[in-house]
């Protein structure tokens, strides 16, 4: 049996290829399908299958382009209601590729739908090496049963299934079972995961925190507590996957924009994203920029910050930038780019136009200001278990995700100093208070880690 995960960090999502004897099938592909036609070229498999373990929020899948390009069936979990071609499969349904047999788990609770599928090779033995569990259970957490809102069901409702999925149908499996997840650390269809991408099914029912002894009842009430906010993308992801979301290449390019042309789409509506790092968009940016970096979780905030019918005007450091944007863009469904900027910010200030600017301040110079500037506010943006293991005394906390539903508790005529686990999520967040009207905002560069390391008290709580 050949096996090879996928992962892409800029959205801690996992897909997978399983092929034997010529064949293969692709596991929760991700929406530019290239690499996984690639790797099945050169170990001389022929994809026959696209495997859906549900109807994901956080991204759009690749599996109609994959489909139309390889010939291959798409399988969803028989809940699904996919409006695209598709094998409906459930409980013991099997497909073979070679001689490796996909046997499918119902498992609802993350979604209704949702499945998870066991790898058995059987030229080496009848009890299945490997199971995929899509978003049922993570590396150290478990899915959030919150997300299928729009279907009519409670998340108390879903939480008891996927207590009942969990308990019933995983943990029955051997404990030398490998577990692959179709998400990692900071993925938003989970709260607290492992960096691990993949474990046992033994490793799990030691470690991972949902799967210790508890009543259904217990478990229900724990993962139903303290959700974080639904990202606004996330209904549209999941429209696009029932339809099948059109082929990523019949996409044309991002077109280069002069700085007059851009500027007219910002007149008229476009939001400027600014994808490069914290400091060079502090250093000097468009003004009215959102910035959201192309090093962190680029596609997951983009997502969550931008609606999807607003038009985007890409800032970079050059074309072959914009391009890899708008294609991170494209795979959580946000497609209205007007275009990018041609230059970048040098091009913008030499046609005669104005620049803004964050200051970007050390930890130390934000002790001296909290001490020296009594009208200080500092924002922490950061999730709520990660501000409650220890957090900067006195700060506001205002998840990132949050900001701009919330910004009526924050006073934009005082000085602000915005920070976030290490100067990512602050840089965006500096940059929506600069779009609401906030003038003296400044980011604090390498966050609470930076604080902690410096040897700075902390609060807990």
């Amino acid at each position: 049996m050949y096996f090879e995960q996928f992962y892409l960090g800029c959205l801690a999502h996992a897909s997978y290829l399983i092929g034997s004897d010529g064949e293969a099938a692709v596991v929760d592909p991700r929406r530019d399908v290239d690499d996984y036609l690639r790797v099945a070229k050169e170990h001389g498999l022929r994809i026959r299958y696209v495997v859906e373990t549900h109807l994901h929020a956080d991204f759009v899948s690749g599996h109609r382009e994959l489909a139309e390009r390889t010939g291959a069936r798409i399988v969803f979990g028989r809940q699904a209601r996919a409006q695209v071609p598709h094998l409906a499969v459930g409980d013991g349904d099997e497909v073979r590729v070679g001689k490796v047999v996909l046997r499918f788990l119902e498992t609802p609770g993350h979604t209704p739908e949702s499945i998870s599928v066991l790898a058995i090779d059987t030229e080496a033995s009848p009890t299945p090496r490997l199971v995929l569990t899509g978003d049922t259970l993570f590396v150290g957490d478990v899915g959030r049963p919150d997300l299928a809102g729009g279907e009519g069901v409670s998340a108390e409702h879903m939480a008891g299934l996927l207590y009942d999925s969990l308990h019933q149908k995983i943990l029955s499996l051997p404990d030398a079972v490998e577990v692959y997840p179709a998400h990692g650390a900071g993925s938003l269809c989970g709260r607290n995961i492992s960096s691990e991408t993949s474990s046992t099914v033994g490793a799990q029912r030691r470690g991972n925190w949902a799967l210790q002894p508890m009543s259904r009842e217990e478990f229900v009430r724990v993962t139903t507590r303290d959700l974080p906010e639904v990202p606004r993308y996330f209904p549209l992801d999941v429209a696009l996957n029932r339809e099948g979301a059109r082929p990523l290449g019949s996409q044309p390019p991002p077109a280069a924009l002069d700085p007059a042309q851009a500027e007219r789409h910002l007149a008229a509506g476009a939001v400027a994203v600014d994808v490069r790092p914290a400091a060079d968009f502090g250093a000097g940016h468009v003004p009215s920029a959102l910035n959201i970096g192309l090093g962190g979780q680029f596609a997951s905030w983009a997502g969550t910050l931008l609606e999807a019918a607003t038009p985007l005007v890409i800032v970079a450091d050059g074309g072959e930038h914009a391009r890899e944007a708008a294609t991170r863009l494209a795979r959580v469904g946000l497609e209205s780019v007007a275009g990018w900027l041609a230059g970048g910010v040098e091009a913008w200030k030499s046609s005669g136009r104005s620049l803004s600017v964050v200051p970007q301040i050390p930890v130390e110079e934000l002790r001296r200001r909290q001490r020296a500037v009594p009208e200080l506010q500092i924002v922490d943006v950061r999730r709520a278990g990660e501000y409650a293991t220890g957090h900067v005394p006195g700060v506001l906390h205002v998840p990132l995700d949050r900001l701009e539903s919330d910004v009526a508790r924050l006073d934009p005529t005082r000085p602000t100093a915005v920070l976030c686990a290490g100067g990512y999520r602050s840089s965006a967040a500096t940059s929506l208070l600069a779009r609401r009207g906030f003038r003296d905002v400044a980011n604090v560069t390498g966050g609470t880690a930076a604080w902690v390391g410096a040897g700075f008290e902390i609060e807990r709580g």
